[in-house]
């Protein structure tokens, strides 16, 4: 038997004008919805082999080279499955024999795993570190991968990306940046694979990974593919890499994701690049995190302020106070998917603070939890 949800309802000048604060699928900009209908004639429902298409996934590499400040010599590549994919795809095709990896959430484990469980492989090297903090990479001999995660979605901790000194010769640096690319500032030269997937800061869909190679990648990738590992093809890195050469993906694409995501960082391009994008999530961010430092009964989990992330918010709330009433009680006055992430166990709220999110939203939603926590204790 379950508890009744209380009837409380937020007042109107309290609501966000848009209530969305998921971490993924993220909201999408009503702007990009329009733009998508206005060119579904001639889009959705083309060959993904035809000029109209190829021209939209140019579009998107070229988007994605400008809004990273790619290197010259990087190029981007793109395929379907998601970051879950590509994990499986660098495990296949990025790691030549031993990779070091840092786990501190759900999401940062996971490539780990991966490379556990490949046969081929020697067993990798993971650095670990509780929920809410994170650990620092550390060069060892025989390690020619390294895998960091730029935000760890699940904690709401955010990493400086940072070459490790000292590493053996060639070996390259992969980031996850699922839920960081496109909202929290890097440089691309401390990375030699950049990847993620688009329905975070990128405000389209899922079902697509993306990915900034380095040419030292692109060598590895090749060299891997020439060599006797087998690799399943919609796993193979250097198919990958042919077509998006030819802007185009192996099999076929969801049309409204590559088109949403183009329209996203198009948008973010002409303000201004990741400079914009970013400052929008880092005002939000302070929005945030200053309601919660001055809060009775709210407190930031992650106790370093340096790692706290300015794309996902974590905020415990106090044992008095249960976290998933007061998400109910905001879904059902229209402001959804600021529930915790549900194997962190914690007594919760996760908000995002993508670039689509506006600062003003953001400041409306503390007033609405306060509100509902007043009414809860009143």
């Amino acid at each position: 038997m379950t508890s009744e949800l209380p009837n409380i309802k937020i007042p109107t000048d309290l609501l966000p004008a848009d209530g969305r604060f998921g971490c993924g699928p993220s909201k999408v900009r009503p702007e990009a919805i329009e733009a998508l209908a206005a060119q579904s004639g001639d889009y959705l429902g083309t060959s993904h082999r035809q000029p109209t298409v190829k021209f939209m996934v140019s579009r998107l590499r070229n988007a994605v080279a400008e809004l990273l400040t790619l290197p010259d010599g990087y190029e981007v590549i793109l395929g379907n499955g998601g970051t879950t994919a590509f994990w499986d795809a660098l495990t296949f095709g990025m790691i030549d024999n031993r990779s070091q990896h840092l786990s501190f959430g759900e999401f940062s484990s996971k490539f780990a795993q991966c490379a556990t469980a490949a046969p081929f492989l020697a067993d990798p090297s993971v650095i670990e570190a509780p929920a809410g903090s994170a650990p620092e990479a550390s060069a060892e001999a025989g390690i020619d991968l390294y895998a960091l995660t730029h935000n760890e979605t699940s904690t709401g901790v955010a990493i400086p990306i940072v070459r490790p000194s000292g590493t053996d010769d060639g070996a390259l640096v992969a980031v996850d940046a699922t839920s960081a690319a496109g909202g929290l500032m890097f440089d691309s030269a401390e990375t030699d694979v950049y990847y993620f997937a688009p329905q975070k800061c990128l405000a389209s869909d899922g079902g697509l990974w993306i990915a900034a190679v380095s040419p030292a990648a692109v060598e590895r990738i090749e060299r891997i593919a020439a060599s006797d590992r087998w690799i399943p093809a919609s796993l193979d890195l250097k198919i990958a890499l042919d077509n998006s050469r030819k802007d185009q993906t192996y099999n076929t694409p969801a049309l409204a994701t590559v088109f949403l995501a183009v329209h996203q960082m198009e948008w973010i391009n002409t303000y201004g690049g990741l400079g914009f994008s970013s400052g929008r999530s880092a005002a939000s961010a302070e929005i945030m995190y200053g309601w919660a430092d001055a809060s009775d009964y709210a407190t930031p989990f992650v106790t370093d302020p340096a790692l706290r992330s300015k794309v996902v918010a974590t905020i415990d709330l106090d044992d008095a106070v249960d976290a998933n009433t007061v998400s109910k009680v905001l879904r059902a006055n229209g402001i959804v998917d600021t529930e915790s992430y549900r194997k962190l166990g914690r007594n919760q709220l996760r908000i995002a603070m993508f670039p689509a999110i506006d600062s003003e939203d953001v400041a409306q939603l503390t007033r609405c939890i306060d509100h509902v926590v007043a009414e809860l204790r009143s």
